[in-house]
């Protein structure tokens, strides 16, 4: 069996339940806690993640360390994001304790992802993390969204998230996360992880899923949010034609259908079976109309 040179700082089983019980920490479903207890999953998903000797990672919800150890491993510094007060207040200890050689590589902020807009030391480059189920697409587009400096992405979440945050056009399960993770990156699954590497082992199953930022953002007129509110009212009312679903964000059927015509978008189509840059086009489109009518005077 090969082993890295601090394969013994990762933490195993008995280690993760000996930490929790010295803690007083049981995982609690509230935050959709389950944590990783095979380093061999962890040093995977870091594998994956295909991080890098020069970069900056950002973790959300690193829980009592177990990925956090496998990133410093391959990783120049990583800065963990943990809400829970105990976890929080544990997890530099444990870092200095079992991998004391890059303890002054590790940071951490104690604060809801959610409301976290800046990061100390440099920008990162990449985010892994072990995403709760709960909160995993919001948790992934804000951060995507704040730090436009991060080019790679590898989250587990649910089977099902992953399976909806990768679904391409058409598909039955593709919709708003879809669409809207696939704004900023190109979106694939990769891989699958069971359940018994967690603690408490959850009842869905996990996936892996892999967002490379796009060199370029796609070139539009209309503003993210613009983009956004279109992508909102299409998967609202997902039974309905655009021309219907999108009425109340036009401000009526016909302007609906004036802008998915110009966008070159089928007003009977429904909202699963576009891309990303035809909802872009139907923003402009309605940007375009708004400002024409401004110009005309008949605002």
């Amino acid at each position: 069996m090969s082993t890295s040179p601090a394969s013994d700082a990762l933490l195993g089983p008995a280690d993760v339940r000996e930490l929790a019980d010295v803690l007083g920490v049981r995982p609690t479903k509230q935050r959709g806690q389950n944590f990783v207890i095979d380093a061999n999953t962890v040093r995977r998903i870091v594998r994956t993640a295909g991080v890098r000797p020069d970069d900056v990672v950002v973790e959300v919800g690193p829980g009592l360390g177990s990925l956090t150890l496998a990133l410093l491993e391959a990783a120049d510094r990583v800065v963990a994001v943990e809400i829970d007060d105990v976890l929080a207040g544990a997890l530099p200890a444990t870092v200095a304790a079992r991998m004391p050689a890059r303890a002054d590589r590790f940071a951490l902020v104690h604060s809801d992802a959610m409301r976290v807009t800046e990061l100390p030391g440099p920008p990162p480059t990449a985010l892994v993390a072990n995403l709760p189920y709960n909160v995993a697409v919001p948790v992934l587009l804000h951060m995507l969204e704040t730090f436009p400096s991060i080019e790679r992405t590898l989250v587990m979440v649910q089977a099902e998230v992953a399976d909806r945050l990768a679904a391409p056009p058409g598909s039955k399960v593709y919709g708003v996360p879809s669409v809207k993770a696939n704004w900023y990156a190109e979106v694939k699954r990769a891989g699958s992880i069971g359940r018994n590497v967690f603690w408490p082992a959850p009842n869905v199953d996990s996936g892996l899923v892999s967002l490379v930022r796009r060199a370029e953002p796609l070139k539009t007129t209309a503003a993210r949010r613009e983009v956004f509110a279109v992508v909102d009212a299409a998967f609202a009312q997902r039974r309905k034609t655009l021309r219907a679903a999108l009425a109340g964000w036009a401000g009526s059927a016909a302007a609906a259908e004036t802008a998915l015509v110009a966008a070159g978008v089928s007003p009977q189509a429904r909202g699963e079976s576009l891309s990303v840059e035809e909802f872009v086009r139907i923003a402009e489109n309605k940007v375009q109309q708004h400002t024409g009518d401004e110009e005309s005077g008949q605002l």
